[in-house]
C-alpha cells in the first residue's frame, strides 16, 4: 500500500532500498548516539529484516518527483499477553537534514497509526527515544506522545551496548 501527500509519498521498505536503510541508520546512530556502526554487519541486519516481514517493517518516505528516500520508520512488534493483542514498536527513525521540517516524520507515523488501527492485534504503538536526544523527545510529545513508567533495560552480547549511568 503506498500512500501519496504532497511532496512525499509513503510505502513498504523493499530490498532495493537496503542500502539507502542502511545508510540511514548508520547516519541516525553517529547524530544521536555518537555511534559508528559496523557497515557490512548493518547492511546484513537490513537485508535480514526486509526478507521476513515476520521481523517487522520498514516504512519509507519517498520524494514523489525524484523518487529519492527522505525518511525511514522500521516496525516491530511485541505480543503482550496482558492484552492480548501486539504493540508496534517505531526503531530506526530518520529523516534526511535536507527534508526535516517538512512534514515527512509526521506522514510516516499517521501511516503507521493508520495501518496499527486496521489490525485487530494490534493494541498500541510505542518507541523508545535517547535519554539526550531533546528534540526528538519534543516532536513526540508535540504528537501526542507521552512517557511512560518504563525504562528499558538491556544485555546486549553484541558488543554494539554502552553503559548509561543513571
Amino acid at each position: 500500500m503506498t500512500h501519496a501527500s504532497g511532496r512525499y509519498s509513503i510505502r513498504r521498505g523493499n530490498s532495493a532500498d537496503a542500502d539507502v536503510l542502511a545508510a540511514f541508520n548508520a547516519a541516525m546512530a553517529l547524530e544521536t548516539e555518537e555511534r559508528k556502526l559496523d557497515g557490512p554487519t548493518l547492511l546484513r541486519g537490513v537485508q535480514m529484516l526486509l526478507a521476513d516481514e515476520q521481523r517487522g517493517a520498514y516504512f519509507v518516505a519517498e520524494e514523489c518527483a525524484t523518487k529519492r528516500l527522505a525518511g525511514q520508520l522500521l516496525i516491530t512488534r511485541e505480543w503482550s499477553d496482558w492484552r492480548a493483542g501486539e504493540f508496534w514498536w517505531i526503531q530506526s527513525v530518520y529523516v534526511r537534514p535536507e527534508d526535516r521540517r517538512q512534514g515527512v516524520f509526521r506522514q510516516l507515523l499517521q501511516h503507521v497509526e493508520q495501518a496499527a488501527r486496521q489490525d485487530n492485534l494490534c493494541t498500541g504503538l510505542r518507541l523508545y527515544v535517547d535519554g539526550s536526544n531533546q528534540s526528538a523527545k519534543q516532536v513526540y510529545q508535540t504528537l501526542g506522545w507521552c512517557k511512560t513508567h518504563y525504562q528499558v533495560m538491556e544485555i546486549d552480547w553484541s558488543g554494539c551496548s554502552h553503559a548509561v549511568d543513571g
